[in-house]
């Protein structure tokens, strides 16, 4: 099945400063101000940018911070905010640093992996960090439809949390705002889980600790699925114990070593290979790669765990080896 390519846009940095001195806000028109395609709350674009000399593509999460029906059906400006991650693999650095008023970039129309559901349920989110940026969108939507919503904002320290000004004036007392320079500990999941309805849709966005202790908690409760919606805000990081193995293409014989500190995926595209991929936080599934041999480190938020005991599939873009080697199906 063919699938068509995305739409692609030129959009002009319209104003570019730091919020704090972590995150920094663009804001991105047509250079003829021309209205930009219609998005929905959750929704992403896809940035190109320059990373350590090659070009590359990251998600950002578009903002509205307007509660009205109508503010994301025809847009003039895209709103992001990027969160700098000098330890990242250098995009968050250009998007910091090369970067000004007037300069050009490339984009891809916005997509929604994350969309909050409209109805009567309570919509609960948890925002950890520049995890808040889909969230505020949620925020002002849920406000605009009359619908009820409570949103946990996580941060170290305010002075580092962006947005709180926005969402205090929009959201009032359902903004529960949690500091952890002021708590003297890191948000307590159990306890906010403990607050929410039986009937509550949570809505979860933020660093990969914090994803994994509420997904943990949630299932440990007997949670279902389909009332934990989730968006990972993080790269892959090196975990102790990571090693280099070896991995084999089994259709070309083609065999490559993955250093301890690079994904499969961006292994394979250094060595001109061109797999299918989107996220590259093992959200999306569209790198499911089939295994032949090899005991896979699973590290995704997609395959159950039914799947990953099976070991014959799984995301390049973030599992790696638990050995020396794997086969790949490709």
């Amino acid at each position: 099945m063919t699938h068509p390519a995305p739409t692609t846009l030129t959009l002009r940095v319209v104003e570019a400063r730091s919020l704090n001195p972590l995150i920094r806000m663009l804001r991105l028109a047509a250079a003829d101000g021309a209205p930009l395609p219609a998005y929905s709350a959750g929704a992403h674009i896809r940035v190109q940018v320059t990373a350590n000399g090659q070009k590359d593509w990251r998600h950002y999460s578009l903002i509205n911070t307007s509660p009205r029906m109508d503010a994301t059906v025809a847009p003039t400006e895209y709103l992001i905010s990027v969160r700098r991650e000098d330890a990242g693999r250098g995009g968050s650095r250009f998007m910091h640093e090369g970067l000004q008023a007037g300069d050009s970039l490339l984009i891809e129309a916005p997509k929604n992996d994350f969309p909050v559901h409209e109805g009567a349920p309570r919509a609960v989110l948890i925002a950890g960090g520049i995890g808040v940026t889909p969230l505020v969108s949620m925020a002002a939507r849920r406000k605009a439809e009359g619908a009820p919503v409570r949103m946990h904002y996580a941060g170290r320290s305010r002075d580092l949390m962006a947005y709180l000004p926005e969402l205090q004036a929009l959201l009032g007392d359902d903004l529960v705002v949690h500091a952890d320079t002021e708590a003297g500990a890191p948000l307590d999941i159990a306890k906010l889980l403990d607050g929410c309805e039986a009937s509550d849709q949570l809505y979860v966005c933020g660093p990969k600790v914090m994803l994994d202790a509420v997904l943990a908690a949630t299932q440990a409760r007997g949670w279902t699925h389909d009332r934990v919606h989730f968006e990972l805000f993080t790269e892959p990081v090196v975990e102790a114990g990571d090693h280099a193995f070896e991995v084999v293409l089994a259709q070309s014989g083609k065999t490559f070593t993955v250093p301890a500190d690079q994904t499969i995926l961006d292994c394979l595209i250094e060595h001109g290979c061109d797999p299918m991929f989107d996220c590259k936080r093992g959200e999306c599934g569209v790198c499911t790669t089939p295994v032949m041999e090899g005991e896979i480190d699973h590290r995704d938020y997609v395959l159950t765990n039914r799947e990953k005991a099976q070991g014959n599939v799984m995301q390049i873009c973030i599992s790696r080896a638990k050995g020396a080697r794997l086969v790949l199906d490709i």
